[in-house]
C-alpha cells in the first residue's frame, strides 16, 4: 500500500499519463484548485471518471506540462504536502506558463482521496488571457 508521499510523487512524475495515474485515485476522489474559481473557471473534479477526463485534457491545454523542482515538506502515512513548479506553454495562446504550485494530498487505503492545490492566479491570467481577463470571468 502506497503512502501519501509515494502517491503524490507518482502523480507528479506521471502527470501526462492519465492512463497510468488514474489507478492511484480512489473511486470517490477529488482534485481541487480552489483559486481557479476566482476566474470563474472549473476548480473541482470529483469521481474517477471526471478526474480521468481532466487529466486527459492537460496535454491539450499545456504543451510540455511537467512538474519539476518537487519539494515535500510534510510526509505522514495519510497526508503529504509539497511545492512544485511547471514551465510549460498554454496551447491556446502560445504563451509561457511558469507556475508554482502548493499541494496537499490525502490518502485513504493506499489511494488518493483528495488533492488540493494552490497556484499563482496572476500567472494563470497572464498566460491564458493575454488581452486581459474578461469581465464576466471576474464576476463583473
Amino acid at each position: 500500500m502506497k503512502t501519501a508521499k509515494e502517491l503524490l510523487l507518482s502523480y507528479l512524475e506521471n502527470i501526462n499519463d492519465a492512463d497510468k495515474i488514474i489507478d492511484l485515485f480512489a473511486d470517490d476522489a477529488t482534485i481541487e484548485l480552489p483559486y481557479l474559481g476566482s476566474l470563474e473557471m472549473p476548480w473541482q473534479w470529483h469521481g474517477k471518471d471526471v478526474i480521468y477526463q481532466f487529466l486527459q485534457s492537460l496535454p491539450h491545454t499545456f504543451a510540455d506540462f511537467v512538474f519539476q523542482n518537487i519539494r515535500i515538506h510534510i510526509d505522514t502515512p495519510d497526508q503529504a504536502f509539497g511545492e512544485y513548479d511547471v514551465d510549460a506553454t498554454v496551447v491556446a495562446t502560445g504563451l509561457a506558463y511558469k507556475q508554482a504550485y502548493m499541494g496537499r494530498l490525502v490518502a485513504e487505503n493506499g489511494k488518493i482521496k483528495l488533492i488540493r492545490e494552490a497556484l499563482d492566479m496572476v500567472q494563470v491570467a497572464k498566460s491564458m488571457f493575454p488581452d486581459g481577463v474578461p469581465p464576466n470571468r471576474l464576476g463583473l
